[in-house]
């Protein structure tokens, strides 16, 4: 089992690598649209729809990562009043509602990616971008948190067996996290 979880964080890891791959793609997209415009008076016509399809992949591959991390946001309020073995029970049903709940989204992104494929739907802008290329990273990156989601409710039922305490939240509170 922990090879499983190892697994699925060194994959989130990768994914959030290149997530940040896509970031700065994104950024050089960008500047090369403003040098573009200043010194020849054009355009590459192509930067706001790739650089929308660019966010949309940052964010969904980059989702699992993040959370491996513990960078989203987190409800922490009641971790304040639930100490010991009951934050870890708590923490379990966090992360099985998390998993159910982007199970569902990776149900829904795949039949929206695959009406896509199906339709061959393109783009309505200049480049006529067939849409099922940057709508299939939804599916991925949905199914990607599901993963690290099961990883976490892994982890967490390990630490119940184990007896062990869950980490102290004061340290990310004061991170802003």
């Amino acid at each position: 089992m922990t090879k499983l979880i190892r697994l699925i964080d060194k994959t989130s890891f990768v994914f959030g690598v290149i997530a940040g791959a896509m970031m700065l793609i994104g950024v050089l997209l960008v500047l090369t649209e403003i040098i573009v415009r200043a010194i020849f008076n054009s355009t590459l016509y192509i930067t706001e729809e790739y650089t929308a399809y660019i966010m949309v992949a940052i964010t969904f591959l980059g989702l699992s990562y993040t959370l491996k991390e513990k960078g989203h946001i987190r409800m922490v309020f009641l971790h304040k009043f639930i100490k010991g073995k009951a934050r870890n029970y708590l923490d379990l049903y966090a992360f099985i509602v998390g998993f159910i709940a982007f199970s569902l989204i990776t149900i829904t992104t795949t039949n929206f990616f695959l009406d896509s494929l199906i339709t061959g739907s393109r783009s309505m802008q200049i480049s006529k971008t067939y849409l099922a290329i940057p709508q299939s990273l939804m599916p991925l990156g949905s199914f990607l948190v599901s993963l690290q989601l099961a990883a976490e409710v892994l982890k967490t039922i390990i630490r119940i067996q184990k007896g062990e305490m869950p980490e102290d939240e004061t340290n990310s509170q004061e991170l802003g996290r």
